[in-house]
């Protein structure tokens, strides 16, 4: 046996869950229970008190009506036997003797006697009659179980006694397919996630926070009230039941967010600042909310199940409405039974009374009512889920009743289950669409920006840079805090990875800022925020991914004098969309453009009359045409590093102004065009290091107002002595080759102030070069070098003398007559200093502000 409740557990559901239960699942399932309830009442009684009582039809009685065109009931005798299917009964062996028959309880001699008449027969039967209260069967009382028994499974229909049971597996099959897609693994898990995201959303202060300022926007009227309330109470709903409106509590009607008229109402401070928890909370939430949209809206399997349980239930529905109608008028009372047991009982007919009948009917009616009524409703609801496309969720009406005109519509199972929510609630989709806009998004991460970011915590991050600038730098924040504007001093602003950065109209408080770094961070700026950022930013860098990235207010700031570009600007890839309005940035002097260029871009040269110094730093990217550079002609400075050059462009032969040129890492082997040189007069900076130069050709003679010459980093095995007759030439880097002399015609540089000649192969070092008197650095380290001469003292203004990784086996004492020299600037290794003598020691070790001695 089992209880009512235990069947009834069948159809529980987790009460999470109601939310997707419209009023025809709630209603089909109390229908359940009922006809749960009408199968387990019908097989209750079915099992205690169904019962067949049968008495044999005499054989008078059946010639009665055997003959035609008379009809009646016979007269039976009342024998009160149980058929019940618990009870047990031995069956008897009764002899017949050799008779095959057993004949009704007549005496003998009528039976037999060939005279017995029909008349005196009537007339005995008459006497009977009166003497006994009825008729004689002979049948003892285990017969009479055995054919009430035999009977109750002959002469009943199948219907009657399997009723109840039918009922029972109908139902559980129908509440199977009723919460069929609440069980399915593929769809469970979406429906948990979905019911438990919808919750939060429902609950969050957010939530709560997000339509009231939307209402308070909206209403000008709750504006008054609001600003004459100051000296009242304050009254603000916490209570997440937005369902029961009171005369204090705010109430959310379809014309919008509304406050009662009753009582005015003011927000606190704790619900226009959320606590950091909420906050924490509220952003989770977005996250979660664009993770499951994502995920559910790939597919229609949710709603493809809905559709196919409730085809099911219709299905079932009309199925057991056609084959049990058909079955009401075969339960009766009175039944006909035939069981074929003559040779046993010796009757071959009886006639059984059903007493179960009567109820068993009204019980298959009352089932068929409730089953005609749960097919209706099944019919309903596959009108319903065709009549509109469920597919598809619009949030207009959530759009034109809030500020969140961005929440996106959404299609399949998500606007699925947002249809199914709306027939037990409107306002949880109300409530979760403020979760889907990135308006809503991007305010509570303002809020909790300023509320994170004080301005006493940006100030302990101020530091002071190698300029001595006051700076500033945000790292992948969710916004621009709005305390960062109240640093008025602040001179250099860098923004790295802040997606949503937005620069407001209260940058215009920094005076002193002039420069702005913005790191793949695409800052929104408005109006009056560009005004003052154009008139008064002087140098901007811009890193970026893609050059679509670069703001467009970029190219408009007119008094720009520097421009930092890092990012793809390949042109064969984007055809530099943007960078056409160089073109009104008419102070730029300064053009550094870190990319991967194929050639010069034309739109460079927008700038080129002012531009002063243009930078390109490509990443191994073959630079093949440089044309565009002869119509800079006013450039001063030139930098083309890592362009995999082989030689050295002609175009930059046409840069008269050029002072410095750069051509740094790239894959030049000769220099014979330095010839051409010899036109740029304002030529005083030539760097060609980090390239494979075997050799330096005779006619850079010619360059005569040359002043800096870098060769570091390539092959050269010697220096000509051209090198030498370059009288300005005050730095000379020849680092890093594989030079093992050094030509005696150093001498000649007098103005000589920097020689590098770190890891060559020189051993020895000529009396010449402590000639150049006016040397400041000299770097000698990782050679062959065994000796320093004396005549190094005559190096007064030596300050920095590298020794490292030589031969050495001493120091000259003489060092201590290089007066600027100190410890600090001499790098050599420990146990050549302490072998020094004690007073060169001190003397490297004073302090630059003690007078130096006059020598040793």
């Amino acid at each position: 046996m089992f209880t009512l409740a235990e069947v009834a557990s069948l159809n529980d559901i987790q009460p999470t869950y109601r939310i997707l239960k419209p009023w025809w699942d709630v209603f089909m399932d109390y229908l359940a229970v009922v006809m749960l309830m009408v199968a387990i009442f019908a097989g209750t009684m079915q099992l205690t008190k169904d019962q067949v009582v049968c008495l044999p039809v005499l054989q008078s009685t059946v010639n009665s009506k055997a003959q035609p065109g008379t009809s009646g009931k016979a007269d039976f005798t009342t024998v009160e036997t149980t058929t019940g299917q618990g009870e047990e009964a031995s069956m008897r062996t009764v002899s017949f003797g050799s008779a095959p028959t057993v004949t009704p309880d007549v005496p003998l001699s009528r039976a037999t006697s060939p005279q017995y008449q029909p008349t005196e027969s009537g007339q005995e039967l008459k006497k009977e009659q009166k003497d006994s209260s009825g008729r004689k069967t002979n049948l003892d009382f285990q017969q009479y179980v055995f054919i009430n028994q035999m009977c109750y499974h002959l002469a009943l229909p199948w219907y009657s006694k399997y009723f109840p049971y039918l009922v029972l597996i109908h139902t559980i099959i129908l509440i199977v397919s009723s919460n069929f897609w609440f069980k399915y693994p593929k769809t469970c898990s979406k429906i948990e996630h979905f019911v438990s995201i919808l919750g939060k959303c429902f609950e969050s202060p957010w939530t709560t926070k997000a339509l009231s300022e939307t209402a308070c926007e909206d209403s000008e009227e709750n504006k008054q009230r609001l600003t004459g309330a100051q000296s009242l109470p304050k009254y603000v709903s916490t209570s997440s039941d937005e369902g029961s409106p009171s005369a204090s509590t705010p109430m959310i009607t379809k014309s919008g967010f509304k406050f009662s008229a009753d009582k005015p109402m003011i927000e606190v401070p704790s619900v226009t600042i959320l606590d950091k928890k909420d906050g924490e909370q509220a952003k989770a939430l977005f996250e979660k909310v664009r993770k499951f949209r994502a995920h559910v809206e790939d597919s229609d399997l949710i709603y493809k199940l809905y559709v196919g349980q409730t085809v099911i239930k219709t299905v079932k529905f009309i199925f057991i409405l056609c084959y049990t109608a058909n079955f009401v008028n075969t339960i009766s009372f009175e039944h006909i039974c035939n069981p074929k047991v003559e040779h046993l009982i010796g009757y071959t007919q009886f006639e059984c009374t059903h007493n179960m009948a009567y109820m068993l009917k009204k019980l298959l009616i009352s089932y068929i009512s409730l089953i005609c009524v749960y097919g209706f409703i099944c019919l309903y609801t596959l009108f319903w889920l065709f009549r509109i496309p469920l597919k598809e969720y619009s949030f207009e009406k959530v759009r034109e009743e809030s500020s969140f005109s961005d929440i996106p519509d959404v299609k399949n199972d998500f606007a699925f289950l947002l249809h199914m929510v709306d027939q037990y609630d409107q306002l949880y989709s109300k409530r979760f669409g403020v979760f889907l806009s990135e308006v809503s998004e991007n305010k509570l991460r303002e809020i909790s920006l300023n509320h994170e970011w004080t301005f006493e915590k940006l100030r302990q991050h101020v530091s002071r840079n190698a300029q001595d600038k006051q700076e500033l730098h945000l790292f992948m924040l969710s916004g621009v805090p709005d305390a960062v504007f109240d640093l008025t001093d602040l001179d250099v602003l860098k923004l790295e990875l802040i997606p949503e950065a937005k620069i407001p109209a209260k940058i215009s408080q920094m005076t002193n800022l002039q420069e702005l770094h913005l790191c793949h961070c695409p800052a929104k700026v408005e109006q009056t925020a560009f005004s003052f950022l154009r008139d008064h930013l002087r140098c901007l860098h811009v890193k970026f991914t893609d050059v679509a990235e670069i703001p467009a207010w970029v190219y408009l700031l007119k008094n720009l004098r520097e421009l930092y570009l890092i990012g793809n600007l390949n042109s064969e890839n984007n055809k530099m969309i943007g960078l056409e309005s160089l073109r009104e940035l008419r102070h730029l002097k300064i053009l550094h453009v870190k990319s991967n260029l194929t050639k010069i871009p034309p739109n460079i040269t927008d700038v080129a009359p002012h531009l002063t110094k243009l930078v390109i730093h490509n990443d191994g990217t073959k630079l093949v045409v440089l044309n565009s550079l002869k119509k800079m002609t006013n450039v001063a400075e030139l930098e083309l590093q890592n362009c995999e050059l082989e030689r050295i462009p002609h175009a930059i032969f046409s840069l008269s102004n050029l002072q410095e040129l750069d051509l740094k890492s790239n894959s030049i082997r000769t220099i014979e065009e330095i010839i051409s040189f010899q036109h740029l007069k304002r030529l005083t900076c030539l760097k060609l290091w980090h390239n494979k130069i075997v050799s330096i050709p005779s006619s850079i003679t010619h360059i005569k107002n040359l002043e800096s010459l870098y060769l570091s980093n390539n092959k050269l095995e010697s220096l000509p002595a051209a090198v030498f007759s370059l009288q300005k030439l005050r730095c000379l880097d020849v680092s890093y080759n594989s030079i093992a002399l050094i030509p005696v015609e150093i001498g000649l540089l007098q103005n000589l102030q920097h020689f590098h000649i770190t890891g060559n192969k020189v051993d020895i070092l000529p009396k010449q070069l402590f000639k150049c008197v006016k040397l400041r650095t000299l770097s000698l380290g990782q050679n062959c070098i065994t000796s320093i001469p004396d005549k190094v003292s005559q190096l007064l203004q030596l300050t920095h003398l590298e020794l490292k990784g030589n031969c050495l086996d001493r120091l000259p004492a003489t060092l201590g007559q290089c007066q600027l020299l100190r410890k600090s600037g001499l790098v050599v290794e420990d146990h050549l200093f302490d072998a020094l003598p004690s007073e060169v020691k001190e003397v490297l070790n004073q302090d630059t502000s003690i007078p130096f001695a006059n020598g040793i």
